[in-house]
C-alpha cells in the first residue's frame, strides 16, 4: 500500500513538473520588460518557465540553424528582415490560427503566418541635443544631413552587414541617389565622397552610441524612436528625427521555432505575446510600440508614443526583403571593401 501510495506520488509529481521554454531575444531593455512584465502570467497558467536566450538577431538566427535538426529554442524573436530570412531557411513553423492574429497590424503579418511582429518601429535619425545647442545647429531634417560635412568625424553609422539600421540608412540613401533595392550602384558609388568622410566610425551594433553621445563624440546616427526613449530615460541628451524622406519599418517579429521539443506550449506562448494585454504592459513598461491594434495605452505619456508612431507611420515606407536576402552576401562583401576598408 505504500509503494502505490509512493507510486502515485511520484506520478502527480511528474504530471505537475514545470517546463522550461527558450526563447532568443534581444537583452537589455526588451529582455528585462518581457522577463519581468509578460512572461510571469503565462508562466502561472501553464506551469512553465520561459528563460531568454540573449542576443542579437544575428545571434539568434545562428543559433537556430546551427540547431535546426534539434532545436533548443522554442521561440525566437528577430528583426524583420532576419525573420524573412529564417523562414526562408525552413527554421519556422506555421503559427496556428489564434484571434489574436487578426488583431496585429496587417503589415505585421508575415506571408503565410509563418511569422508575426511583436514590436512595431522605424528607423530614423537620432542627433545630439547638447551638440546642436552647443553649436547653435538647427535639427537634421533629412538622411542626406549625413554628408553635411559640417558633421565630419561626428557621425556614427552601424555597419550594412551586421545591422538593420545601417542596412536602413544606406538603402534610404541609395533611393535619394536613384536607386532601388534592385540597383545599389548609386549608393555604393556616391558614399565614399559624401557620407563616407563624414563617419567617425562604423559600429556591428547600436549598443555604443549611448556612452558616443554621452561623451560628446557623435552629433547624428541611424536610430529608432524606441531606442531614443530609452536613452532619454538613461538621462542621455539625444532626440528622434523623422527624415523628410521618411523612415523605415522596423518590426521585431516572433516565429515559433520547427521541430522544437514543446510545439503547442510554444505556439501558446507566441499567440500570449501578441495578445493585447501583454503589449500593453511592453509599451507601458519597455516602450514598446504595440503591433495588436487593440492594445492601450494606460498612461498619458504611453498614448503621447502611440500618437508619434501613428505619425510617423504616415511616412514610413517598406523595403523589399526578398530582393535584400538573395543579394545580401554580396552587398556585405562590398561594403567591407568598399565602405569599411
Amino acid at each position: 500500500m505504500m509503494a502505490t501510495a509512493a507510486m502515485t506520488f511520484a506520478s502527480g509529481q511528474a504530471i505537475s513538473q514545470t517546463k522550461t521554454l527558450y526563447i532568443g531575444m534581444n537583452g537589455g531593455v526588451m529582455e528585462k520588460t518581457w522577463t519581468e512584465r509578460i512572461f510571469p502570467e503565462f508562466e502561472k497558467a501553464n506551469n512553465v518557465k520561459v528563460v531568454v536566450v540573449p542576443g542579437t538577431s544575428s545571434d539568434i538566427l545562428a543559433k537556430a540553424q546551427a540547431n535546426k535538426d534539434k532545436p533548443q529554442m522554442h521561440v525566437m524573436f528577430l528583426d524583420d528582415g532576419v525573420m524573412a530570412r529564417a523562414v526562408g531557411m525552413g527554421l519556422c513553423e506555421k503559427m496556428t490560427p489564434n484571434p489574436q492574429l487578426e488583431e496585429i497590424y496587417p503589415i505585421a503579418r508575415f506571408k503565410g503566418d509563418m511569422a508575426a511582429g511583436v514590436t512595431m518601429g522605424m528607423t530614423g535619425m537620432a542627433y545630439n541635443t547638447k551638440m546642436f545647442a552647443d553649436k547653435n545647429w538647427t535639427p537634421p531634417t533629412s538622411w542626406m544631413d549625413f554628408a553635411d560635412p559640417k558633421y565630419k568625424g561626428k557621425v556614427v553609422f552601424q555597419s550594412l552587414p551586421a545591422s538593420s539600421f545601417g542596412l536602413h540608412g544606406f538603402l534610404m540613401f541609395n533611393r535619394i541617389q536613384g536607386g532601388s533595392e534592385k540597383d545599389v550602384n548609386p549608393g555604393f558609388n556616391a558614399w565614399p565622397k559624401t557620407i563616407g568622410p563624414n563617419v567617425l566610425e562604423y559600429i556591428p551594433s547600436s549598443a555604443k552610441l549611448a556612452e558616443m553621445f554621452q561623451n560628446g563624440e557623435v552629433a547624428i546616427a541611424p536610430l529608432t524612436p524606441t531606442s531614443v526613449a530609452v536613452l532619454k530615460g538613461r538621462g542621455i541628451p539625444v532626440e528622434y528625427v523623422q527624415p523628410k524622406e521618411g523612415s523605415v519599418v522596423l518590426m521585431v517579429a516572433q516565429c515559433v521555432i520547427a521541430k522544437n521539443s514543446e510545439p503547442e506550449l510554444s505556439q501558446k506562448l507566441a499567440q500570449h505575446l501578441l495578445s493585447a494585454q501583454a503589449q500593453s504592459a511592453g509599451l507601458q513598461y519597455g516602450n514598446q510600440v504595440p503591433s495588436n491594434a487593440k492594445a492601450k495605452a494606460s498612461k498619458e505619456a504611453d498614448q503621447a508614443v502611440l500618437s508619434k508612431f501613428n505619425d510617423y507611420m504616415k511616412t514610413a515606407v517598406t523595403v523589399d526583403w526578398d530582393t535584400i536576402n538573395a543579394n545580401r552576401p554580396a552587398w556585405n562583401a562590398r561594403w567591407n571593401r568598399v565602405v569599411e576598408r
